[in-house]
C-alpha cells in the first residue's frame, strides 16, 4: 500500500486547524443563533465551546495513539470494528461536503451576489488545485490566511469589544432553543481536528499533533469569545443581520468585513478540501470507497484522484442546494462524526488514555444533544443519508468478501 510522505510540521499544522475553522461560520452563525435564542446566545456559544473543548481533548488523544490518515474514520475501525469506522467516514464526507459548498456559497455571495454559484464553482476548482498542488503548498497558504483572518477579526472586535456596553438582560425565558443555536454555533468551532486527518504527513505525529488540535483550538476561542463580546451588546433589540460582523466595523469600512469573510472562508475550503481527500483515501484502502481513490501521485505525493473526487461533490452540492440547509446538514454530519470519536476513545485501555474517562461520556451525550436539537428539515436530510451510508456499507461489503472468496 502506497504510503503518504511526513512532510508537515507543528507550525503548518495549527495553521491548517486555525484556518479550518475561522472560516464561513464565524461571519455567519452569530445571525441565526440570535434570531433563533437572542440574548441567550452568549450560553448557546458556551455550550459549543465546551463541546468543541471535549471533542478536542478526546481526538487529542485517540490521535496520539493512533496517528494515521483518516482521523475519527481510522480510529473506529481501530477501536469498534469496520462499521462504527465506516459511518464516522460518511458522516465526515457528509458533513465536510457540505461545509465545503456552504463557504464557497458564502465567499461567493459577498463578492458577485448575482452570479454566486458561478463563482463558489470557481473557488472549489482553483482550491482543489492548491490542494493538488501539495501538503506545504497547502499548509503555506492556510498560513497566510490564517494570520490575514486572525489580525482582521482582533482589528474589528478589540476596540468594539472595550466600548461595548450589555444590558444584560433576557428577554425570556431559557427555552430548547438555546441548545438548537448551540448546534448551529458549532459550525464555527469544526476544524480543529483537520489535522488528524492528516496524521499520515505530521512530522513526529505522538508530539505535533495534539500541540497542534489543542493550540488551534485555544486560538480560535480566545478570537471567538473577543468577537462574541463585541458583537453580543451590539445585537440588542432586533433581529440580526446577514452580515453580523459589519455591526463592528467603523462608519465606511464594512467592506473590510466582507473582504475578511471571503478570505477566511477560502482559508476553511482549502483544509476542508484536504481533509475530505485523506478520508477518501483512507476509505479507498479498505475498500469502503472505490480503490481507485487510493492512488498517489507520484508529483505531489498526494492522493490526486480523491482531491479531484472530493471537489466534484462539492461542486454538485453547490449547483443542487442553499447555505443554510448546508450548515444544518453539516452540523449534523460533524457532531455525529465527534460523536463517534468519543464512542471509540471509550474503547481505549488505561495505559492510552490522556484524560479522564468522563470526558468522552460526556462529550458523546453533548454531541448527541446538539444533533437532536437541530432544525427538523436538517435532521431529516441526516437521517436519509444515514440510511444511503448503510446501504453502501452492506454493498460494499458483499463485493470485498465476493473479491476476498474469489482470490482465496
Amino acid at each position: 500500500m502506497e504510503q503518504l510522505q511526513r512532510r508537515l510540521g507543528l507550525t503548518g499544522s495549527i495553521a491548517i486547524g486555525v484556518a479550518a475553522m475561522l472560516g464561513a461560520g464565524v461571519f455567519f452563525v452569530w445571525s441565526p443563533a440570535w434570531n433563533i435564542a437572542g440574548p441567550w446566545m452568549v450560553v448557546s456559544l458556551g455550550i459549543a465551546a465546551v463541546v468543541a473543548t471535549l471533542n478536542g481533548l478526546v481526538t487529542t488523544q485517540l490521535a496520539v495513539n493512533h496517528p494515521v490518515s483518516g482521523g475519527i474514520y481510522s480510529y473506529g475501525r481501530h477501536y469498534r470494528g469496520s462499521l462504527v469506522g465506516f459511518l464516522a467516514g460518511w458522516f465526515f464526507l457528509t458533513g465536510k461536503t457540505a461545509s465545503a459548498a456552504a463557504i464557497a456559497l458564502v465567499a461567493a455571495t459577498y463578492l458577485w451576489p448575482d452570479n454566486a454559484r458561478l463563482l463558489a464553482v470557481g473557488f472549489i476548482t482553483v482550491f482543489a488545485l492548491i490542494v493538488i498542488s501539495g501538503i506545504r503548498t497547502t499548509a503555506w497558504v492556510s498560513l497566510v490566511i490564517a494570520a490575514i483572518v486572525s489580525a482582521g477579526l482582533i482589528a474589528l472586535a478589540a476596540p468594539a469589544a472595550v466600548r461595548a456596553e450589555w444590558s444584560g438582560e433576557f428577554s425570556s425565558e431559557p427555552s430548547w432553543s438555546i441548545v438548537t443555536a448551540a448546534g448551529l454555533m458549532f459550525f464555527a468551532f469544526a476544524g480543529y481536528a483537520r489535522m488528524a486527518t492528516l496524521g499520515e504527513e505530521v512530522i513526529d505525529p505522538r508530539k505535533t499533533l495534539p500541540r497542534a488540535i489543542l493550540g488551534a483550538l485555544s486560538i480560535v476561542l480566545v478570537l471567538y469569545a473577543l468577537v462574541g463580546l463585541a458583537l453580543i451588546p451590539r445585537l440588542e433589540g432586533s433581529l440580526a443581520p446577514d452580515a453580523p460582523l459589519a455591526l463592528l466595523a467603523p462608519d465606511g469600512l464594512g467592506w473590510v468585513v466582507g473582504v475578511l469573510a471571503v478570505i477566511a472562508s477560502l482559508g476553511s475550503l482549502l483544509a476542508i478540501l484536504a481533509g475530505l481527500s485523506r478520508t477518501s483515501l483512507q476509505m479507498a484502502r479498505h475498500r469502503d470507497l472505490p480503490g481507485v481513490l487510493s492512488r498517489l501521485w507520484s508529483r505531489s505525493g498526494g492522493p490526486v484522484r480523491s482531491e479531484i473526487a472530493v471537489a466534484v461533490a462539492a461542486i454538485v452540492l453547490v449547483l443542487l442546494t442553499d447555505p443554510l440547509w448546508l450548515v444544518g446538514l453539516s452540523g449534523a454530519g460533524v457532531l455525529s462524526y465527534y460523536a463517534i470519536g468519543h464512542y471509540s476513545s471509550l474503547a481505549q485501555t488505561a495505559s492510552e488514555r490522556l484524560f479522564p474517562r468522563w470526558i468522552p461520556v460526556v462529550g458523546l451525550v453533548l454531541c448527541g444533544l446538539l444533533v437532536v436539537s437541530l432544525p427538523p428539515s436538517s435532521l431529516l436530510a441526516w437521517l436519509v443519508w444515514s440510511t444511503v451510508g448503510l446501504g453502501w456499507f452492506a454493498i460494499a461489503t458483499a463485493r470485498r468478501r465476493r473479491v476476498d472468496d474469489s482470490s482465496a
